[in-house]
């Protein structure tokens, strides 16, 4: 120990002394007035008691050392992940503050807690702190902090499988329990009750794509709810109007939206490519879409990828599946990924155009076309581009 902490241990203790003769000289000489955290408090020598005294010295105490108490331990205003593990107190949980920078005194901490009497309050968990914090409001945190969350960002088009292994990487859930429950549907929303008969129970399609701060205790179930509830909300009673304007269930809308997801590339086609199909479910032609086909296709092994692109429309479009509109009219049974707002919004508010067909330039964009002898055109001009 060197010579400034001898000091500084005499000067401790020399206040602890000092504390007790004045507390002492007021009970012996029935004094009224002992200094509490805010100020003077009135007591009675009859009604000390052994704790209430140990408190009324600790309150000299820390009245006398108060700059420390409200002073942060540093200006760093960087966020550092502290945990509490289960069956720690103030008396390990303390060294370990000041040796991260987080208090400046792990002593006076201790008495600090023991004085405010939230020793026992202090919960295992992961906790955000920061040096610049004062200790009352870093034992303010250590109560009530939020545990730490991690950021998840589900990008629009995604089908569930792919959710479930970009949360697999940031280490939030086991992709194959997510995708039990994803194929279970068994979740307590009105939106998913409007299945049609014979759709799978599934709740692909309504994982709404969104950032999302997830708590790191959360489940698989958690963090499916959370992203059901994210739709819930998105999907407005007004859309909900809309949709039954439309003659359409949302379970529909959805659908519809997850294939104009798939196809879309430019923001501004979106309604128009819902139109297309919207025509031509009308007029009871087959939607023909790749992406239903890509979906029944399934995981790729050569590639390691959910989507075959470019596809073979000799190899893959014979194809059987029920999600292959190019074999099945009508819709598919159920959405092929997570569409986005933008496109749901598409489904319900399509551009006005007699549009049959659409084909793609190869940049993003498509040329579109009102009969077949049109889109054949467009076929030849833009193949092989």
């Amino acid at each position: 120990m060197d010579r400034a902490d001898l000091l500084r241990g005499v000067l401790r203790w020399g206040l602890i002394l000092l504390a007790l003769a004045f507390a002492a000289a007021a009970i012996v000489f029935g004094g009224r007035y002992l200094l509490g955290p805010g100020g003077s408090q009135e007591v009675t020598s009859s009604a000390i008691e052994i704790p209430s005294l140990e408190k009324a010295l600790l309150g000299i105490y820390m009245n006398v050392r108060r700059n420390e108490v409200e002073t942060p331990a540093g200006d760093d205003p960087t966020v550092v992940v502290f945990t509490i593990n289960p069956g720690e107190t103030a008396a390990t949980i303390a060294p370990r503050l000041q040796r991260q920078g987080l208090v400046s005194d792990a002593q006076l901490f201790r008495w600090l807690v023991r004085y405010r009497g939230v020793d026992a309050q202090l919960e295992a968990g992961d906790y955000e702190l920061r040096a610049d914090m004062t200790m009352d409001e870093i034992i303010e945190s250590l109560q009530h902090g939020r545990l730490r969350e991690v950021s998840a960002t589900i990008p629009e088009g995604k089908r569930a499988e792919e959710v479930a292994a970009l949360l697999e990487e940031q280490g939030l859930v086991d992709s194959q329990t997510f995708m039990v429950l994803v194929e279970s549907g068994e979740f307590a929303y009105d939106l998913l009750y409007d299945h049609p008969e014979g759709a799978p129970s599934s709740v692909e399609g309504f994982l709404f794509p969104e950032t999302y701060r997830i708590p790191v205790d959360y489940g698989a179930a958690q963090i499916i709810d959370l992203m059901l509830l994210a739709f819930a909300q998105a999907f407005s009673p007004e859309m909900r109007q809309m949709a039954a304007d439309k003659g359409m269930s949302i379970y529909e809308v959805v659908t519809l939206a997850s294939i104009v997801e798939r196809e879309a590339v430019l923001a501004e086609e979106r309604p128009i490519i819902a139109n297309v199909y919207l025509n031509r479910l009308e007029q009871g032609m087959y939607l023909q879409s790749d992406p239903t086909v890509q979906y029944a296709l399934g995981y790729q092994e050569d590639t390691g990828q959910w989507w075959k692109i470019p596809m073979s429309l000799e190899e893959d479009v014979p194809f059987d599946s029920p999600y292959n509109t190019y074999l099945y009219p009508g819709l598919p049974p159920g959405p092929i990924c997570s569409p986005g707002l933008a496109s749901i919004r598409a489904v319900l508010e399509p551009a006005d155009t007699s549009y049959l067909f659409f084909f793609s330039k190869f940049d993003g964009s498509h040329a579109f076309a009102e009969t077949y002898e049109e889109h054949l055109r467009n076929q030849d001009q833009y193949q092989g581009q």
